[in-house]
């Protein structure tokens, strides 16, 4: 087990409001601080509004109970696993899942992997084996659409059947939209936008500001020759739009900076691997090979090529200047403080 506070390693990451919140990995036993837990289940990719009301639920039971209210969720996720060549893109990876989780006034995440095994698991095996044998869980939150056990043969009315053979209690939660008439808000929608560069309503869906962790890497150097030193991260199969966008970057001695970031194959110069490049206002400092967190606040303009360097510039000195007026005025929650 590990607290999800440690900034080192999960920058941005502790609960805001101080509650102690535990993390117990894939392989680790659940510890006794995590007993008889009420437990939300799913893959949550986002953490979006609709995974909210899951929270809401299952912080509500566990009140009503006095038991520890967690999230239970597994990696890689299942789609990873059934396909593993086809690109996913991810909204949450791993690390800013705990970011997220850790943010939201629960008792802790558990984290099971999904191999092999776990994807032979039965229904029965999964609600009697899993839930309440291995996991020493009291209860269960659900969304509406979720399934499980071998071929998804468990329905959210297999396991309330199940559940109350096992004595667990079961809560299934409907779809959740943001306003009358418009459609659940759902991962793929979510995606959808980020594709569009419509960062204003990705983060409209999630409920917080959209965010990626990476680790800095060593690039070219170039930006330092144009008067803009970048930190470099790479996104594996990251789908959002190529272009210019204001952020703030979590770093990880917990200090918080405004910037303005590249994601795309910088057509000016290689038309290379699609890479994210941050800018962070005012900031010298050596952060490679340590772990940053870049939440995205605005869409600025698309990728372009420029005529040289000097034309690049002059383009980038008005983008600094754009990112600068979208964070003062934006005041969507942000997950890293």
């Amino acid at each position: 087990m590990a607290p999800a506070d440690d900034p080192s390693a999960r920058p941005g990451a502790g609960s805001p409001s101080g509650r102690p919140f535990t993390i117990c990995r894939e392989d680790e036993t659940v510890p006794a601080i995590l007993a008889g837990a009420i437990a939300a289940i799913g893959n949550f990719d986002g953490v979006h509004r609709g995974h909210g009301a899951l929270v809401e639920a299952v912080r509500e039971e566990a009140d009503r109970r006095g038991v520890p209210a967690v999230m239970l969720t597994f990696e890689p996720h299942p789609r990873a696993y059934f396909a593993p060549d086809l690109p996913m893109f991810r909204l949450t990876g791993p690390v800013a899942k705990e970011i997220v989780f850790a943010r939201l006034g629960l008792d802790g995440l558990i984290v099971r992997r999904f191999d092999a095994t776990m994807a032979g698991t039965t229904a029965a095996d999964f609600v009697h084996g899993l839930l309440k044998r291995d996991l020493g869980l009291s209860g269960v939150v659900i969304g509406h659409d979720f399934h499980f056990g071998r071929g998804r043969e468990g329905t959210p009315g297999v396991l309330a059947r199940l559940c109350a053979e096992a004595s667990l209690d079961c809560r299934i939660i409907p779809a959740v939209s943001i306003g009358e008439g418009e459609a659940p808000v759902s991962s793929s929608a979510i995606r959808e936008a980020l594709r569009l560069g419509d960062i204003a309503l990705a983060n409209r869906l999630l409920g917080y500001r959209w965010f990626v962790c990476g680790e800095v890497r060593h690039g070219d150097k170039r930006g330092r020759t144009l008067g803009y030193p970048t930190a470099n991260v790479a996104l594996p199969d990251c789908a959002l739009a190529h272009g210019i966008y204001a952020v703030r970057v979590g770093l990880p001695d917990g200090a918080v900076r405004d910037g303005v970031a590249s994601y795309g194959r910088r057509p000016t110069f290689d038309d290379g691997a699609p890479l994210l490049e941050v800018n962070l206002f005012g900031f010298s400092g050596d952060l490679y090979g340590r772990t940053i967190a870049v939440e995205f606040l605005g869409y600025i303009r698309g990728e372009e090529r420029f005529s040289g360097a000097e034309a690049l510039i002059a383009r980038m000195d008005i983008d600094a200047a754009e990112a600068r007026t979208v964070i003062v005025a934006d005041h969507v929650p942000s997950m890293i403080g």
